[in-house]
C-alpha cells in the first residue's frame, strides 16, 4: 500500500496541523465501529464544542444537494439555524437508535427538556451500507453512541472506521475522510475550514482523483456492477471558526457540492447528498435571560477564499476517505477493495507531482 504522503493535494490553499476537521478549534470526533463477520457498520460522532449544545447552540445549516435520504432534524435545523446536539453519522436503519440515544443523552443533563424546557431536535445523518453490513440486524445500539462521543477527540482514524465501516464507495471501500484549508481574508485574519465526509456514493467509471479521469480504465478491469447505476449517498459535514450566520453557512454547505462534483458525482438519482455547515465562532443560548453574542460577521463580499476552502477540503477529504479505506468482507461473502490495491502507486504519486503544492 502506498503511502498517504504520495497523495494529491487539492488546491493552493494551505491545510490546517492535521488536515482534518478537528483543525477548527474545539471540534473533536470520535468513532464506534462494529466489525463482526457480517456486522460491518458503526457510529460517528462529531462535537463542535466540549460543553452542552443543548445549553449553548451553535450556528448551522444544511444543503440538501439530492434527497435520497433518512436523516433525523433537517426541518428544525432549517428553520431555526442552530444544533442542539452533537451530529452523528450511521447507517439508514440505525438512525432511530442513535436519534433516541441523542434524546436520552439531552435529558441526562437537561431533565426538564420537554418539560419547562423544549425537546431536543436529534441530529442524526445516514448512509445505506447494506452491500457490506447485515443491515437487518439492527446492531448499533444506544451504548455504541455514547461510545463514539466518549471517545471524541482531535486525533481521530479515517477510512474503514465507524460509521464509515461498510461504506462503498466507486464500487471500491468507501468510509470518513477528512481535510481542512486555512484562508488570510484582507483584514489579515486566518480562519479555517474543515470538512469530513462519509462517502458511500460514486459509479466506478465516472472516478476523477486530482482531476485525472481514471475511472473507465479501473471499471474495465472489474465485474459488470461497475455499469449499475447509482446507489448511494455522501454526507460532508463542514466546520468553521469564522464568524457567519445560518444564512451565509448554508452558502458556504453548497460549494462543498463543487468539490464532490469534482470527484465525479453527478448526485444521482438513488444518491442521498447532503452537506451540513455550522460555525464555532460563538454559540446561542438556550434560555432568553441569556444574553445573545455580539459578533462582527465576515462581510458576504469576503467569503470567496471560504467557499474554496470549502470545495477544496471535500475533495481532499474524499481522497482521503478513498485511500485510507482498508478493504473489508463482510454479509454473504460480499467485499470491496481498497482503491490503493487495485491503483499503482507510482500513479498516484505522478497525480501528486502535477499538483501545486502550498
Amino acid at each position: 500500500m502506498a503511502s498517504t504522503n504520495t497523495l494529491p493535494y487539492i488546491g493552493t490553499l494551505l491545510q490546517g496541523p492535521r488536515n482534518a476537521i478537528t483543525d477548527v478549534e474545539g471540534v473533536t470526533v470520535g468513532h464506534r465501529t462494529l466489525d463482526d463477520g457480517p456486522v460491518q457498520t458503526g457510529v460517528t460522532v462529531i462535537r463542535p464544542h466540549a460543553r452542552d449544545p443543548f445549553r449553548d447552540k451553535v450556528p448551522a445549516a444544511a444543503v440538501v444537494i439530492n434527497g435520497f435520504g433518512k436523516s433525523v432534524g433537517l426541518v428544525q435545523l432549517e428553520e431555526l439555524g442552530v444544533l442542539e446536539t452533537p451530529i452523528a453519522l450511521t447507517n439508514t436503519f440505525s438512525v432511530g437508535t442513535v436519534a433516541t440515544a441523542q434524546i436520552r443523552h439531552c435529558l441526562a443533563s437537561n431533565p426538564e427538556s420537554g418539560r419547562s424546557l423544549p425537546t431536543v431536535n436529534p441530529l442524526v445523518f445516514e448512509c445505506n451500507d447494506g452491500f457490506l453490513n447485515d443491515i437487518q440486524r439492527l446492531a448499533v445500539t444506544e451504548a455504541d453512541y455514547l461510545g463514539a462521543l466518549e471517545n471524541a477527540g482531535a486525533d481521530f482514524a479515517q477510512g474503514s472506521v465507524g460509521a464509515g465501516r461498510g461504506m462503498s464507495s466507486f464500487q471500491f471501500k468507501g468510509g470518513i475522510g477528512s481535510a481542512s484549508r486555512r484562508v488570510s481574508s484582507p483584514c489579515g485574519e486566518v480562519h479555517t475550514v474543515g470538512t469530513l465526509v462519509l462517502a458511500n456514493y460514486g459509479r466506478q467509471p465516472q472516478l476523477v482523483l486530482a482531476g485525472h479521469a481514471v475511472g473507465e480504465r479501473l471499471a474495465a478491469q472489474n465485474t459488470p456492477e461497475c455499469r449499475e447505476p447509482e446507489k448511494g449517498s455522501i454526507i460532508i459535514v463542514v466546520a468553521t471558526d469564522a464568524p457567519l450566520d445560518a444564512r451565509q453557512l448554508r452558502r458556504l454547505a453548497l460549494r462543498a457540492g463543487a468539490g464532490l462534483a469534482r470527484t465525479g458525482s453527478v448526485f444521482g438519482h438513488g444518491s442521498g447528498d447532503i452537506v451540513l455547515a455550522f460555525s464555532t465562532a460563538y454559540t446561542v443560548p438556550d434560555r432568553v435571560d441569556r444574553p445573545m453574542p455580539t459578533i462582527a460577521m465576515v462581510h458576504d463580499g469576503l467569503l470567496d477564499g471560504l467557499f474554496q476552502a470549502a470545495a477544496d477540503s471535500t475533495e481532499q477529504a474524499i481522497l482521503h476517505a478513498l485511500w485510507r479505506a482498508t478493504a473489508v468482507t463482510g454479509r454473504d461473502g460480499n467485499h470491496r477493495a481498497a482503491l490503493s490495491e487495485v491503483l499503482p502507486p507510482s500513479t498516484l504519486s505522478s497525480f501528486a507531482q502535477s499538483c501545486v503544492l502550498p
